[in-house]
């Protein structure tokens, strides 16, 4: 396995493009913290959003994987790159000339894959902990490491997306037909849920039960949103009638649907490239 990981970081090391987007990817994590800094003019007076308790513990766990979650698509183009270069260049060809099987390169595309999620979920990590170490209120222990589930989710999230770029770029070849399918899948989705909803089972939750189970929003479930969860936000809501009863919680269930996606992306991606003749 060390042997296929050190193939992929040569290539990533020779790679101008996908050095300069994952640096800038990182960068974009790091930037976080001006977040801190930024003041919204509120009547005669401005008050920054770290005012607003965003990073305070336990919420800044949500806060920032959510924030980074977004950030995800430069690095799904890195991996759409990388495997799209593999055909482009013929350097898969000559790597399976050379000895590499097909399950190999699949397999040293997931470690890229796990590599970059790895990084970037110590990132996240490091970021929150020394964020919420200068602005939280509260820096009791059991608080502190309360709701580290987040990261877990995070984690599972960075997976399962790239993976979805892996098959998406071992099927197409090409990395513009591949992120344009991703923004395809992204709209069917929403179209099939619409057509669920409003079509077969109007009036009942049933839509809502099997959107779950859809990739792409299995993947949002992982992590909502969590600016609605905000002590400020909900007392706004209150004044206006509105009750939030919204589940933020991190569940087993969804977990499982996202890594069962992540198992049927890549063995997708390695049954093409083996039925493929390169």
């Amino acid at each position: 396995m060390l042997r296929l990981l050190n193939i992929e970081l040569f290539k990533l090391k020779h790679s101008r493009a996908v050095k300069v987007i994952s640096v800038i990817y990182f960068l974009l994590i790091l930037s976080i913290s001006l977040i801190a800094s930024i003041e919204i003019p509120f009547g005669q007076a401005n008050f920054k959003f770290a005012d607003l308790g965003i990073f305070n513990f336990p919420f800044i766990w949500h806060f920032n994987t959510y924030v980074a979650a977004t950030l995800k698509i430069l690095l799904a183009i890195v991996i759409v790159s990388l495997v799209s270069n593999e055909y482009s260049y013929r350097t898969l060809k000559q790597n399976l000339i050379d000895g590499l099987s097909k399950k190999e390169f699949i397999a040293s595309k997931f470690m890229t894959i796990l590599m970059f999620s790895i990084i970037s979920t110590i990132l996240v990590f490091i970021v929150t902990l020394v964020l919420g170490r200068i602005f939280s209120d509260y820096t009791e222990p059991s608080i502190i490491f309360s709701d580290l589930e987040y990261l877990l989710a995070y984690f599972v999230k960075l997976v399962a997306f790239f993976s979805f770029c892996l098959f998406l770029s071992v099927w197409v070849k090409r990395s513009a037909f591949a992120l344009g399918f991703l923004f395809i899948w992204y709209l069917f989705e929403g179209f099939l849920f619409l057509i669920l909803k409003f079509i077969f089972f109007r009036g009942t939750e049933i839509a809502e039960k099997v959107d779950d189970f859809f990739p792409l929003e299995a993947m949002a479930n992982l992590i909502k949103e969590p600016g609605s969860r905000l002590g400020l936000i909900r007392s706004m809501a209150n004044q206006l009638g509105e009750n939030y009863t919204k589940d933020y919680d991190v569940t087993i269930v969804n977990i499982i649907i996202v890594l069962v996606w992540t198992a049927l992306f890549v063995y997708w991606s390695y049954a093409i490239l083996k039925k493929r003749d390169l």
